[in-house]
């Protein structure tokens, strides 16, 4: 082991933890949001924004994000889109994730009983008051571990950005492995990802022990 090359190299890494993380953060917020309104398209049976949804949860579950990455960053400039990496890696971690947060959401939405929306419309709550104030505070608290779950994946999913040539954590790893320096290279490797997915692991269970406190996600 070689000490003094962990040394050096510690501020590569963490420059590469850095953008894996921004990345990380910018994926997971927008499928979020993407998930969350293909879900209501579902639960709600809009006809066509329903079969477009549930086409597009197919089509990402069922491709990996590698295959997505490679057609955003080498196959749309033939079609003369170019995009950059960065906003590549962004674009298929939403897609990928899009789909996995929208059957999280689903089941989530479908858990909320039908009692629960009667009593709300008894009070004289519209649709969108029904929506933010009765359905998805339950649904959100039925899905959080799913959701969770969802986004650790995510952030693990990460480690394929170095295919659109972004200097990630992976990209850099490789890097250093061609200067023969393997067990330091890949030692600092799984640390960084230690550093980044742990504390987020215990914050999401504690998030789930409070959704479970407040009497919804039993």
């Amino acid at each position: 082991m070689d000490l003094d090359f962990v040394i050096a190299c510690a501020p590569l890494f963490a420059a590469s933890a850095w953008l894996t993380v921004s990345l990380a953060f910018w994926g997971i917020a927008l499928s979020l949001a993407l998930g969350l309104l293909a879900a209501l398209a579902g639960y709600y049976r809009v006809p066509i924004l329903r079969r477009a949804a549930g086409a597009y949860i197919e089509l990402a579950r069922n491709t990996p994000l590698m295959i997505q990455l490679f057609f955003l960053y080498y196959g749309l400039p033939r079609l003369g889109i170019l995009l950059e990496g960065r906003t590549c890696a962004v674009i298929g971690l939403t897609f990928l994730g899009g789909a996995y947060m929208a059957e999280a959401f689903r089941g989530g939405l479908t858990a909320v009983g039908r009692t629960q929306i009667e009593a709300g419309l008894s009070l004289g709550l519209n649709r969108v008051q029904l929506l933010r104030h009765v359905i998805l505070p339950q649904a959100l608290a039925v899905a959080i571990p799913v959701i969770c779950a969802t986004a650790i994946f995510l952030m693990k999913e990460t480690s394929v950005f170095s295919i659109v040539a972004l200097p990630d954590l992976m990209y850099l790893a490789k890097d250093l492995l061609k200067e023969g320096h393997s067990t330091e290279s890949n030692l600092m490797l799984v640390l960084s990802y230690l550093v980044i997915i742990l504390p987020v692991s215990l914050l999401f269970a504690w998030l789930e022990r409070r959704a479970r406190f407040a009497g919804f996600g039993s």
